[in-house]
């Protein structure tokens, strides 16, 4: 009985290596591909999302001032009329 549970406790053992060997694998090709994609988004000069929404947020902001200022010009025009 005890070479028996010494079979089963190796082929235990070796399954427990196999599986963190398939982990490393699978990690080290997510790594890959992650680097592969940041390449290929780099070379077609996309934006990252926080330069989008900087630019974003400047264009909102020279909104509001031109709004600003066209109402100040009309202002400015009205009283010039009267």
């Amino acid at each position: 009985m005890q070479t028996r549970n010494k079979i089963f406790d190796d082929i235990s053992q070796l399954m427990t290596n196999a599986m963190g060997v398939a982990q490393g694998a699978r990690d080290e090709a997510e790594t890959a591909m992650k680097g592969m994609m940041d390449r290929w988004l780099a070379d077609r000069n996309f934006v990252t999302r926080e330069e989008f929404d900087a630019v974003r947020a400047m264009a909102q902001k020279a909104r509001e001032e031109n709004d600003a200022l066209s109402a100040r010009i009309a202002a400015l025009e009205a009283k010039i009329k009267n």
